[in-house]
């Protein structure tokens, strides 16, 4: 006799409704978002099953707010976690019980318990950004006599240009480009949302060019950039590719080397110089496909040169203040304040 198949718990059915149908089509997040959240719940859930269960087999029950933090703490001390990532374990919880309560009503309450564990404080960093120069600088470097050379000079500048997300930049299909005057590129953003950047002519024939040398026809959906084995280059890829030619441009601008960089500095560098050239902030916003323009308000405190200007502008003061009185025990406390 067969023993029937064991069915699937409440909390895996849950969780399949979560990352098949919430995310990706009510939600309409991204792969790699998907992906982390997806990540997130599997190490919580090794975690709070450890090394005597099968994590296949947990119930709901048991994800306490208890365990929650625990793991937290886990993050922190033990994987030697820092409290960005931290947070982003938490923020895909939170995510899962909040859907949870929704589709599962007598856990609101566990629900909740977990919701109100706070995300940490991080520490803000200066966002760094590739100067015009600099920029300048890095495309110099790239040798255009090889295949590779022309692509990731194809590559850099239409990052550039655009101000364009690496995964938005990589998933670029022939169809995307209008190069006929004036020449556009649509790029498709976070949680499906296109928007059409204007390009430079001067791109525009870098691309056709590029497109005529790898033979991929413009009116074909083929993926623009590739790798050795054919497939799209990959975020991690364009990582790489900047990375080399860095190195190489820090001879000639040794301000380089002072700078923590990534691809998403060209996208800081773009949203600076277009700031700089009198682009207003509701029109970076939307050419970044940024979703709130707060995001992009960033960038003001970026803009160094603009910060000279205005103070170059301030006539100093001349007078010399006051200096404050100082503090007696029997002195009025509110008095000595107002009088500092």
């Amino acid at each position: 006799m067969k023993l029937a198949p064991a069915q699937p718990t409440l909390l895996a059915r849950t969780l399949h409704g979560f990352l098949m149908d919430y995310l990706p089509q009510q939600r309409a997040m991204s792969l790699h978002t998907l992906h982390s959240y997806r990540d997130s719940l599997k190490l919580f859930l090794q975690f709070v099953a450890g090394q005597k269960q099968d994590p296949n087999t947990l119930a709901i029950e048991q994800l306490t707010v208890e365990k929650t933090t625990t793991f937290l703490h886990y993050l922190e001390q033990d994987r030697q976690n820092k409290a960005g990532t931290r947070n982003i374990r938490l923020s895909a919880i939170h995510s899962f019980f909040r859907y949870l309560g929704n589709q599962q009503p007598q856990y609101m309450e566990q629900s909740q318990r977990i919701l109100s564990i706070p995300f940490k404080q991080t520490e803000t960093r200066e966002i760094q950004h590739l100067e015009f120069e600099e920029i300048q600088a890095v495309l110099k470097g790239i040798d255009r006599s090889t295949p590779d050379g022309r692509r990731d000079f194809v590559l850099l500048t239409l990052l550039f240009n655009t101000g364009a997300r690496v995964s938005e930049v990589v998933a670029l299909h022939a169809t995307d480009l209008q190069l006929a005057s004036p020449p556009t590129v649509l790029l498709h953003g976070k949680r499906k949302k296109e928007r059409i950047c204007p390009i430079w002519s001067e791109t525009a024939c870098l691309l056709r060019e590029y497109l005529e040398e790898r033979a991929i026809h413009p009116d074909r959906p083929e993926i623009i950039f590739r790798n050795h084995c054919g497939t799209a280059l990959t975020r991690f890829g364009v990582r790489l590719i900047l990375r080399k030619y860095l190195r190489r441009a820090e001879q000639r601008m040794p301000s380089l080397k002072q700078k923590r960089l990534h691809p998403h500095s060209l996208r800081h560098g773009t949203a600076v110089h277009l700031l700089r050239a009198g682009v207003d902030l509701s029109t970076i916003a939307h050419w970044l496909g940024h979703n709130s323009i707060n995001t992009t308000n960033k960038y003001l405190a970026l803009d160094l040169e603009a910060k000279r200007e205005a103070l170059a502008k301030v006539k100093p003061l001349a007078q010399k203040g006051k200096k404050p009185t100082a503090w007696r025990q029997n002195r009025d406390l509110i008095a000595w304040l107002k009088d500092l």
